[in-house]
């Protein structure tokens, strides 16, 4: 036999089953202001996707080089220059060590590399730094990885936003006065369009990613092949700057070839994106990604090699101040300043601007996993119209333009900052995975073992020297903001496991409760969870009315409800309506079922939200968010009632009821 479900054309909400309902693509659609707005929405970001189009989100090996390598790829433009920029205050000597320490910093990429490879085989469900750490050495260590991540991945986007700008204003000195503003305006675009959906970005990321590659490659080629039939055809000799240089402000001395070291090595940042974005490949999830990073360190190491051969053999120099990029003074040494001269620094300027992407990427599945583990607030979790974690882009745009205006969009100001967090992700990372080879020792674990060890220990040598030569340039704020994010996490995770433990109830627990008020206005009590909170709100309604629902709308494609299975059980005599919501919106939906309500006798109806009261103004942040909306959007119905019960975990004040809305109160006493 065949079924099919019949909806009512444009119904908010369509009845599946006894008691059970779903949310269609009209449940949100409203009138006035708020119609307006919706529509405004819909133009820029799009409309809201269903969960079912979760799967088709996930990317082709091209396309995930394209979002999860363009940041790695994109150093290109920054880490030689940065090498350069640190040796030039040694003099014009002391260039020629620019190509050892760009090698050393390639045999550095394969070592991590082949380290990270390691995590996705053994993670391949995304094995970041903050998984493999908190699993493996504890929560203090995932939380400092977690951190050092979040803040890498905030200097990731305003540092590739800033040398963007700085490659526009190479090519068009004129908008140098106009860098903060574009470099702002540049962060609204990429996280407007990261809000359209994964697939959507991708898409248009892989243009100007793989035309930065090709462009540069052929740049490298034809530079290489100029030097070869030149008169002195010696690739390897280093040439003589055009230009004269300021006096040499240090020695050359083994200090300062590790501050070249370490400014150069702000070229590994986002090598790490891959092994943390496992899932959005499609299947074989592990196979693809490990492919995928191989190709970016084979094609990142040969753009930094001919990237700083030919500076080397070219003379180019960089200062602070320059308006000139090395990648603009190699491509005016190969070209001239003709078609591919523009070429090249449209490319430079195109995937330095979408090198963010990979923070914009990364971030918000970081953040979306710390909220599940109750270390960052709930809303972090939530999928938005375009099934990404909306708050997360929202949180690291904003993070960013203060960056950006901070540190006047300068890249030179930025980088001291940059490559210690990262870095020690890396080492906690490979630490972690060398006791998770100890304990489970299946087959090759020795010599897995040994790799990630390796890698653990070049890591953390390479954290040492970042801190040690960074530190009185700036780096000491970030070696600070580290472990306070760290403190921060685990004070949010302290409070959610502190309200746990006070809202607890039983799964065994079985509740008679049953209506036995006289007030004939029906009583909707939202449910999110099964906690002490609801449990009073309900026995709260059942004291004032005839009639109480509970009302449970599905929102999480990511993990199986279990509500629904349990309640019967628990609560056999108060009914309970599942609304599932596909499109993910738990204010609408349950809004949809109310004005559905309205229609029955008597035409009226009582909201009470479970309510949890805050001891302090910053703790109401974590909790309510849910509650909170659905009192929005029915604030304006007058024939409903909105009441708060008002629950004070771990009190000893009165847990009662306030009223808010136009419905009688439920009375003045203590419910308890």
């Amino acid at each position: 036999m065949t079924r099919y479900r019949v909806g009512v054309p444009r119904a908010g909400i369509v009845e599946t089953a006894e008691g059970r309902y779903e949310a269609t693509p009209y449940a949100e659609r409203r009138r006035g202001l708020g119609g307006l707005a919706l529509d405004v929405k819909d133009i820029v970001i799009g409309r809201s996707m269903s969960n079912l189009r979760l799967a088709e989100q996930r990317l082709s090996k091209k396309l995930a080089l394209a979002v999860f390598s363009s940041d790695a790829i994109s150093s290109t433009a920054y880490g030689p220059q940065e090498v350069l920029l640190i040796l030039v205050l040694a003099g014009s000597g002391a260039l020629t060590y620019s190509l050892p320490i760009v090698l050393a910093i390639v045999g550095l990429l394969a070592v991590v590399v082949l380290s990270y490879s390691q995590t996705i085989r053994a993670y391949p469900h995304g094995g970041g730094a903050y998984t493999v750490a908190l699993e493996n050495l504890g929560k203090g260590a995932g939380l400092v990885a977690a951190s050092a991540l979040l803040i890498d991945y905030t200097l990731t986007v305003a540092v590739s936003i800033a040398a963007s700008v700085e490659a526009i204003v190479a090519a068009f000195p004129g908008l140098h006065g106009a860098a903060v503003w574009m470099s702002v305006a540049m962060v609204a675009v990429i996280a407007t369009m990261n809000l359209r959906g994964v697939r959507e970005s991708g898409t248009v990321f892989a243009i100007p990613t793989y035309g930065f590659i090709f462009v540069l490659g052929a740049t490298i080629a034809v530079g290489v092949g100029k030097v070869l039939l030149s008169d002195s055809p010696n690739l390897l000799a280093a040439g003589v700057p055009d230009r004269p240089l300021p006096e040499a402000e240090h020695s050359l001395s083994l200090f300062l070839l590790l501050r070249a070291f370490a400014a150069g090595c702000s070229a590994l940042t986002g090598v790490e994106a891959v092994s943390n974005g496992v899932q959005a490949f499609k299947p074989p999830e592990w196979k693809n990604a490990t492919q995928t990073m191989a190709a970016m360190a084979v094609i990142l190491g040969t753009l930094l090699l001919g990237t700083t051969l030919l500076a080397r053999h070219f003379g180019v120099v960089y200062l602070e101040g320059d308006h000139a990029t090395v990648l603009a003074q190699i491509g005016e040494h190969v070209f001239g300043r003709g078609v591919m001269f523009f070429a090249l620094q449209g490319f430079t300027a195109g995937i330095l601007f979408l090198a963010a992407n990979t923070s914009f990427a990364d971030y918000p599945r970081l953040a979306a996993v710390l909220a599940r583990d109750a270390y960052l607030p709930r809303v972090f979790r939530q999928r938005g119209n375009r099934l990404v974690f909306s708050y997360g882009i929202l949180a690291l745009a904003v993070m960013a333009v203060v960056l950006l205006v901070v540190f006047q969009a300068k890249t030179t100001r930025l980088i001291p900052l940059y490559a210690f967090g990262v870095f020690l992700s890396f080492t906690l990372s490979q630490a972690g995975m060398v006791v998770h080879w100890f304990r489970v020792r299946g087959r090759g674990w020795r010599a897995s073992m040994v790799i990630n060890g390796f890698g653990a220990c070049v890591t953390a040598v390479v954290t040492a020297i970042v801190v040690v030569t960074k530190f009185h340039e700036g780096g000491w704020m970030v070696v600070v903001a580290v472990p306070a994010g760290a403190a921060l996490l685990w004070w949010v995770g302290r409070y959610y496991a502190r309200l746990r433990r006070l809202l607890h109830v039983p799964t065994d627990a079985v509740f008679e409760m049953a209506p036995r008020g006289d007030a004939p206005e029906p009583v909707l009590v939202p449910v999110q969870e099964v906690n002490l909170a609801l449990v009073m709100a309900l026995g709260a309604a059942c004291e004032r009315a005839k009639t109480v629902e509970a009302v449970h709308v599905v929102v999480d494609p990511d993990q199986p409800d279990q509500i629904d299975a349990a309640w019967r059980r628990q609560f056999p005599n108060i009914p309970l309506v599942v609304i599932d919501s596909p499109y993910r919106n738990v204010a609408d939906p349950f809004a949809r079922y109310v004005e559905d309500r309205l229609h029955e006798p008597p035409y009226r109806l009582v909201v009470l939200l479970p309510v949890i009261e805050t001891r302090r103004w910053y703790e109401r942040f974590l909790v309510n968010q849910g509650a909170g909306a659905i009192a929005r959007r029915l604030s304006g119905n007058r024939r409903v009632g909105i009441e708060r019960y008002r629950f004070h975990p771990g009190g000893t004040g009165r847990r009662g009821i306030g009223n808010s809305g136009c419905s009688p109160r439920f009375g003045g006493r203590d419910l308890l």
